[in-house]
């Protein structure tokens, strides 16, 4: 198949507030060994995407394209001999035209080059924007509550911001092992979104205290886990909810990053704090595949749903105004935003 020298692309020439990004003419990426082409149908707004284009993490080259996350089809598989021959790669079985999700830098854009262990097959029962939409969160989901913390059936855990995209998954996962949910949202029409995913108690950060709350709930004992996306406005009231021996699982920034801590802050209780990367939770084959069979299955048994609060157009104003409705702390978004650049 032939490609286009150029494509279109959501991309910035420098990094700032959102008004850097734009829809612009970018070169068509280079089929490099060990990858896949995929045409983009579905793109993934996640809240990296923001600290990219401010930024906050390293660029080397401009025009950057921004996001990592999307869905669509394949359009071309690798060609180079070692991977054609990886006993890994094979077991993927990848076809031209098949479904795949993927997670990868500068994604998007009409079409990306991604690396076949980042390029995910998705069942033929689940559609590409839901696909999109319960990919790289999905993930993030999976490995936070397996790894970062084994949630088990018994446990109490307080989620910040429940009624975002991230907090419904992790809601609904959290459940799905068993455990209770303490959430934290900004408004009655969120909180009963979010126990509606499946959440036990909600507070109103707005109009209450969220540590009285959560020792009330808790009679006295704390969570046992803290998965806070929030970042600098909730963090170190966290100290206070956890029980002893519980672990601090620090997500994300959307209020700006954590100050650093002393260490002898976690000794208090015996407390544990990771900061996780999902990335480096889906290094091998045999951890992607495991993580991802995970997420799968709970998507097609039901336990978990995706729910899609927004779908933007494929331009200049529709990506800048995605960003910032994810941004906006205490706003509309309560689920997914996405990015539509073809029909499926």
């Amino acid at each position: 198949m032939s490609f286009p020298k150029t494509m279109q692309a959501l991309a910035y020439n420098k990094t700032g507030d959102v008004d850097v990004l734009e829809k612009m003419e970018v070169p068509f990426p280079e089929h490099k060994p060990g990858t896949i082409i995929v045409k983009i149908h579905w793109i993934g707004i996640n809240s990296i995407d923001t600290y990219l284009r401010k930024g906050l993490y390293p660029i080397s080259s401009f025009p950057h394209i921004n996001g990592l996350e999307a869905s669509g089809r394949i359009a071309a598989l690798p060609t180079d001999e070692a991977t054609l021959n990886d006993p890994e790669y094979k077991k993927r079985n990848f076809k031209v035209g098949d479904k795949v999700a993927v997670y990868s830098m500068e994604s998007h854009a009409e079409y990306a080059t991604v690396v076949w262990l980042k390029t995910f097959p998705v069942p033929e029962s689940i559609s590409l924007d839901v696909a999109c939409a319960a990919s790289l969160q999905g993930l993030t989901t999976v490995t936070h509550m397996t790894d970062a913390y084994n949630v088990q059936k018994g446990d109490t855990i307080l989620i910040h911001t429940v009624a975002g995209h991230l907090g419904l998954l992790y809601t609904q996962y959290a459940k799905s092992r068993g455990a209770t949910v303490i959430g934290t949202t900004s408004s009655e029409e969120k909180a009963a979104l979010a126990k509606s995913f499946g959440a036990d108690h909600v507070i109103l950060y707005t109009k209450e205290n969220t540590v009285d709350r959560v020792l009330e709930i808790t009679k006295g004992e704390g969570v046992h886990a803290v998965f806070d996306g929030v970042g600098k406005d909730t963090f170190m009231n966290n100290f206070k909810l956890a029980r002893r021996k519980a672990t601090l699982i620090a997500v994300g920034n959307a209020s700006g990053p954590v100050e650093p801590i002393a260490p002898l802050l976690l000794a208090q209780k015996n407390l544990k704090l990771v900061r996780p990367s999902m990335a480096n939770y889906i290094v091998t084959s045999e951890e992607t595949e495991f993580h991802l069979g995970e997420l799968n299955r709970v998507l097609l048994n039901g336990s978990v749903k995706v729910r899609i609060e927004g779908v933007y157009p494929f331009t200049t104003d529709g990506a800048r105004q995605s960003q910032i409705d994810l941004t906006t702390r205490g706003g509309k978004v309560a689920g997914k935003l996405l990015i539509k650049v073809v029909d499926e």
